[in-house]
């Protein structure tokens, strides 16, 4: 049975290697915009503020625990990362319905209105970016990425991320 470094050596080094350069200039890049968008919202949301508000508004209110686990980052992290959210009025924390002693994490109405802000100057900044790929090109790349982003959850035992909804 092959192992994984004659796996490796089987497979092409050169696109191996630049495959890994370009993963590396685009996370540069993505960090150095924040893929923030355009206008005013450039740069005005960092990316886990993005993500934890995104996930609330798909996945609707949940307990640090679920948001944590469906993210696959630690609770303390989560906590971390909620309380400025809180504090700024983005995120709510309400008691849980069933358990009043548990509590719950919910996207506030002005934490609804600034996601889909910073979602509009991010689409737009990705139209941008893409103005001169075609429709099929578009859908392309976002199947890879998505099937990139989850094996790399699935290699660090992550769980990935679900895919963003289509606007």
């Amino acid at each position: 049975m092959p192992t994984q470094s004659d796996m490796t050596t089987q497979l092409d080094t050169g696109v191996l290697d630049s495959l890994q350069h370009q993963v590396a200039v685009f996370a540069r890049r993505a960090e150095q915009t924040r893929l923030g968008g355009v206008g005013q919202a450039r740069n005005s949301m960092d990316r886990a503020a993005y993500l934890l508000l995104n996930r609330l508004d798909q996945e609707g209110p949940m307990g640090v625990k679920a948001l944590a686990g469906g993210m696959g980052i630690d609770s303390s992290t989560v906590t971390r990362q909620v309380a400025p959210l809180v504090d700024s009025g983005l995120v709510k924390r309400t008691s849980h319905p069933e358990d009043g002693r548990a509590v719950v994490l919910q996207l506030s109405p002005r934490g609804k209105a600034r996601l889909e802000e910073v979602r509009s100057s991010r689409r737009e900044l990705m139209a941008q970016v893409t103005d001169d790929w075609t429709a099929e090109e578009r859908d392309m790349f976002c199947d890879l990425l998505t099937r990139f982003n989850g094996a790399l959850s699935a290699a660090h035992g992550a769980v990935p991320q679900a895919a963003a909804p289509a606007s």
